[in-house]
């Protein structure tokens, strides 16, 4: 009988994905789902210094998580202030030790938000993203990923292109991007919590034609009435494992945008090869590593 639910459940868990994924695409009028939406004369077009809050999460990445964090040392804004939210696991040892050395720094302008989700709650991204949005009091919302970094003149100029909009959905015209990184690679290689850097001459820039999952910046006003995929509850239900994010697409289109490029300088993105919140030498870790080794060979014409 056990095995009869389960194996039901991930049948009914198998369509509801597959609506979702097809409604997301287009095929669904978003305006049967997103009524909150707040339409754009309804939105602030906030000026000055803005409050930005960016949204990250962590499972098992606390070496790339570093670096986004480091950023944000090395490189403080000083024109906005910024609320640099964590979601992570207290199962997470890494991590939790990483966010115990950043919490005891003081950063000009930034303000720390360590928040803890049990694991199958944090392996479904949107959870997370929802709960931020709806609780933010932010000018904007920059949901992204751990290993975005932050670097010079990159907050602050995101204010100055911020001011006075009132776009749904944002992003930056362009990012600056490593190759697929091995495991081995010394950029990755660091143990214990520190402050680091890393060489951005390892970057090349790429032109993103819409709101990425890393780059999905929303206005304060929509993330607060919208959340993020608040109306779709099959992306706010936990896992048992990580989920591929297939609620970034869904954000889109319930956001009725696929976002506006913007001008903000200093952002970069490491790339790597072993997804460390898959198990290590696990059938599904290999699969999605040579699935990454196949695309990327693909999206640089190689062979």
């Amino acid at each position: 009988m056990a095995f009869r639910r389960t194996t039901l459940k991930k049948v009914w868990d198998a369509l509801q994905l597959g609506f979702w994924r097809v409604a997301a695409s287009g095929w669904v009028p978003a305006r049967w789902f997103n009524r909150a939406l707040p339409p754009v004369d309804q939105r602030a077009a906030r000026t000055g210094r803005l409050h930005v809050e960016v949204v990250s999460h962590c499972w098992r990445y606390s070496h790339l998580l570093a670096y986004q964090l480091s950023s944000l040392v090395t490189f403080p804004p000083r024109d906005v202030d910024v609320t640099m939210t964590v979601y992570h696991a207290a199962e997470d040892d890494r991590t939790v030790d990483l966010l115990h050395f950043f919490g005891a720094i003081d950063v000009p302008n930034v303000q720390w938000n360590w928040q803890v989700l049990p694991p199958q709650r944090l392996f479904r991204r949107a959870i997370g993203r929802n709960l931020a949005a709806l609780a933010s009091r932010a000018d904007w919302v920059w949901f992204t990923d751990c290993d975005l970094l932050f670097r010079a003149g990159c907050l602050d100029a995101l204010g100055a292109a911020l001011q006075g909009r009132r776009d749904a959905l944002v992003f930056p015209s362009v990012e600056r991007v490593t190759d697929l990184l091995t495991e081995d690679d010394p950029m990755l290689g660091h143990d214990a919590p520190a402050v680091v850097d890393i060489d951005d001459t390892a970057f090349t820039a790429k032109h993103p034609t819409r709101a990425t999952g890393p780059l999905q910046i929303t206005h304060g006003d929509v993330a607060r009435a919208l959340g993020y995929c608040a109306p779709i509850a099959y992306y706010q239900q936990p896992a048992e494992r990580w989920c591929k994010a297939h609620e970034d697409r869904a954000h889109r289109w319930l956001l009725e945008s696929q976002g506006v490029p913007i001008d903000v300088p200093g952002v970069y993105r490491i790339r790597h090869l072993f997804k460390g919140r898959y198990a290590q030498g696990s059938t599904v870790s290999r699969v999605r590593t040579q699935l990454r080794q196949r695309q990327d060979q693909r999206r640089n014409g190689s062979s």
